[in-house]
């Protein structure tokens, strides 16, 4: 009787279409077209919006959020964002783009320095906060560009008490897209930045040009400081305490490094040294910077002098669109009406670039440590998954822009903090002695910023707390349920170890497995003599030792090199080095099989010890029980018992 296997149903292929080129060498890894030809792209200033529609799209909000933390000060608070912005943040990434040319960012260069599971471990933890970043970029996102839907004048009659809902069909739409498929466009977010940033300069015009020939409200402002702080020391002073809450001014550095492989660079650059591609990014970087710092203390200081105080506040007609605000008030509700247009298609865009950016974060790190299932490696499944997350987080906010600001500024600071201790690091390998103590002052800045959030705002860190938890207990899961499986991407046999199985073909190979202790004559002996007795086997001379070295029994995939060596002028012996005994063994013996056409055996001794722990032993430092392991293995790897390689166990 034969046994047809049914077709996937065209959902499950639709919802997994693309899967089995996940993870291949060049194979796609993200929402994104195929990446381009090597050493194409575009110039810098177009790749530059990109990074804007995460970042300058903050200056929806921003100013109301610096209005509500710093009140009149709000301005000098700015103007100390803006010099770390500058001073700290701005070189941190300009060395982050030296160092990582290819877009993998910060949390890859510390992941550079760590290894075993400490390393995996502190690379999930920071996966938790870029995802606590990203979705609630997607969620803070979606809610402002509600509020500006909910407060425009024409729509706030009939949209009034429907923001949760606004923002809940924003969220669904942009998963939406993703299900159906969505092209990270380049020039769709030229056209937005541009023109989003265009509105911004006529309202940040007129706004100045209301300040100076308005002289009073300058004199309000200053009497108003005076009496609150006194002295400008006073003031300086009460602007750094209060500038961590201005942190979501400075989003956008870890995404401006994510896109450098789009920047095209020089004709010259190579893979191995894309020098244009590192200069051309660092020019992105700066450019971005300056002009994110000039609109965000210009428009501090309009909002703050042109705006009453409760107006800022919950229900004001300024909270979370402090500039729309001024956009309707002083240029009219047409020129207001395209101004919120303009704000929540950028609003929208940011979130899709959060979306794409988590989309290609995590696919980069858990398939690799075997921390995720095989679905996970599709892009639709995960879009469904972070979307009801969005949905869930935007529900727990009750679509506030203002209670979500310290989730996110906790993202971005912990994100911003861990680039910075990077770089600290890479600079002293390096032996630069002044740019370690300059990355090492900034550290500890950002180090400051990102406690005194977490003090004045918890609930980021309890969030951040949550993704990191959710990933780990998955990730570890998922580690388990694909312990048994054939992870050796490839086998490499040295010109001797073909010898020896080219030798053994003729007959029936045979292999011994060997945990490999003095490496002298004796050893080898004993270990024949106790194979044959064991397996009562007559006569054993026709053999190949096999030894197995684990090195860093946390990673999951990775190639396999076999050496051969002839000891003590009569022993054959096959050297491997892996993170799994058991897959290095059972990749082995597949690997002859298909290349000898003969089936392999290969005889093992039993291990001391229960069983719970020798599977401990195998989970996590890659050694253990390894005869039943390494049948398991060869079990899910070849389902057909007649061409699965033999293993005796005495």
């Amino acid at each position: 009787m034969t046994v047809t296997e049914q077709p996937p149903s065209r959902l499950r292929s639709w919802m997994l279409e693309g899967l089995s080129d996940m993870g291949r060498a060049g194979g796609h890894t993200g929402p994104h077209s195929e990446p381009e030809p090597p050493h194409k792209g575009q110039p810098w200033y177009r790749v530059m919006c990109l990074t804007g529609v995460d970042y300058f799209s903050t200056l929806g909000y921003q100013p109301g959020i610096a209005a509500l933390a710093a009140g009149a000060l709000s301005p000098v608070a700015t103007i100390v964002l803006v010099l770390v912005t500058l001073a700290g943040a701005l070189p941190v990434y300009r060395r982050v783009a030296e160092e990582s040319p290819h877009g993998e960012g910060s949390i890859s260069m510390l992941e550079r320095l760590l290894s075993f599971w400490q390393g995996k471990l502190f690379v999930l933890t920071l996966l938790g906060f870029a995802a606590t970043d990203f979705l609630i970029t997607i969620t803070l996102s979606a809610a402002d560009a509600s509020t500006h839907l909910v407060e425009n004048p024409h729509l706030n009659s009939v949209l009034h008490h429907q923001r949760m809902l606004i923002t809940l069909v924003l969220v669904a739409l942009l998963g939406a897209v993703f299900l159906k498929g969505f092209l990270e466009a380049i020039g769709v977010a030229v056209v937005l930045v541009g023109l989003y940033l265009g509105l911004n300069l006529v309202v940040v015009v007129v706004g100045l040009w209301h300040v100076m020939t308005a002289g009073h409200v300058v004199t309000d402002w200053t009497s108003a400081l005076t009496a609150q702080h006194g002295d400008v020391l006073t003031m300086v002073g009460v602007a750094l305490l209060v500038f961590p809450k201005l942190a979501l001014g400075l989003s956008g550095f870890e995404t401006g490094v994510a896109v450098m492989p789009h920047v095209k660079g020089d004709d010259s650059d190579t893979e191995e040294n894309p020098a244009g591609r590192i200069r051309d990014t660092k020019k992105l970087l700066t450019a971005a910077a300056l002009i994110m710092s000039g609109f965000l203390i210009t428009t501090s200081f309009i909002t703050t002098l042109l705006i009453p105080e409760r107006e800022f506040q919950d229900g004001g007609q300024a909270n979370g669109r402090a500039l729309a605000y001024l956009a309707h008030a002083y240029l009219g509700n047409t020129f207001g009406t395209v101004y919120d247009v303009s704000t929540i298609a950028i609003l929208w865009f940011a979130g899709a670039s959060a979306m794409a950016g988590l989309l290609n974060l995590m696919p980069r790190y858990l398939p690799r440590y075997g921390m995720a299932p095989h679905w996970a490696r599709a892009v639709r499944p995960m879009v469904i998954v972070f979307t009801l997350i969005g949905f869930l987080v935007t529900w727990i906010f009750d679509a506030d822009v203002d209670a979500q600001g310290g989730a996110y500024a906790t993202g971005v600071l912990v994100l911003i903090s861990s680039a910075a201790i990077a770089v600290t690091i890479a600079a002293r390998k390096a032996g630069q002695r002044g740019w370690t103590i300059a990355f090492a002052v900034i550290s500890a800045v950002f180090l400051y910023t990102t406690v005194a959030n977490v003090i004045e705002r918890p609930d980021g860190v309890k969030i951040g707390a949550c993704f990191i938890a959710g990933i780990i207990l998955l990730s570890l899961v998922s580690r388990l349920a694909r312990a048994f499986e054939l992870r050796v991407t490839s086998v490499t046999l040295d010109p001797m170890a073909e010898r020896f199985v080219r030798d053994m073909a003729h007959r029936t190979i045979r292999f011994i497995a060997n945990e490999p202790d003095r490496r002298d004559k004796a050893e080898y002996r004993d270990k024949i003599e106790q194979i044959r007795q064991d397996n009562d086997v007559a006569l054993l001379e026709d053999f190949v030792f096999v030894e197995v070295t684990v090195t860093d029994p946390s990673e999951f995939e990775a190639g396999l090199t076999v050496r051969g060596e002839v000891l003590h002028d009569r022993y054959r012996v096959l050297t491997l080095e892996s993170s799994s005994i058991p897959n290095a063994l059972a990749a082995l013996l597949l690997h002859v099989r298909d290349t000898t056409g003969r089936l392999p055996h290969i005889y093992f001794e039993w291990t001391e010890g229960g069983p719970f722990a020798n599977f401990l032993r195998f989970f996590l430092f890659g050694q253990g029980e390894v005869a039943p392991v390494t049948r398991e293995v060869l079990r899910e790897a070849e389902p057909d018992r007649q061409r699965r390689p033999r293993v005796h166990v005495g």
